[in-house]
């Protein structure tokens, strides 16, 4: 997997009072703070709708129906994300002793969750991108972007 640095600029950039304004609590402390929400809760763990993940923050497309899997994680997983640059990979050292790979919207930097590799799920990447719920808004297929 490619690291990407965390000091970029993104599409969309916001004050931090402009995100709080914007998002509710919880998806606050989620997109904005790296937070992760408690397992088999969020409205997409278990999700069969066909159609597109945008990010809950900016609208951005990241993920599709097609590569959602069940790993039973208690987190909507994808075995890959949308084809470009849809997110961005990050070095996540928070967990002493337990290096992981943070996921952030590539397009205005909000944490979504985190990747893991040689898991052994049958799916064609090897990989789980493990999302939070609450960081995603899922658009049925045949329904227009929102914007």
């Amino acid at each position: 997997m490619t690291m990407k640095p965390s000091d970029r600029s993104y599409a969309v950039e916001r004050t931090e009072e402009e995100w709080k304004a914007a998002l509710s609590p919880a998806e606050y402390q989620v997109l904005r703070q790296a937070g992760t929400e408690r397992p088999f809760v969020g409205e997409y763990t278990d999700a069969k709708t066909v159609g597109t993940y945008a990010c809950r923050a900016c609208g951005a497309e990241l993920f599709t129906s097609e590569t959602k899997f069940d790993s039973h994680c208690g987190w909507p997983s994808f075995f890959s994300p949308l084809a470009g640059e849809s997110v961005e990979l990050l070095e996540d050292r928070s967990l002493p002793g337990r290096p992981r790979t943070e996921v952030r919207c590539a397009t205005c930097g909000s944490h979504l969750g985190h990747v893991f590799e040689g898991e052994g799920y049958d799916t064609p990447t090897d990989q789980r991108y493990c999302i939070n719920s609450i960081s995603l808004t899922l658009r049925p297929k045949g329904e227009p972007a929102a914007g």
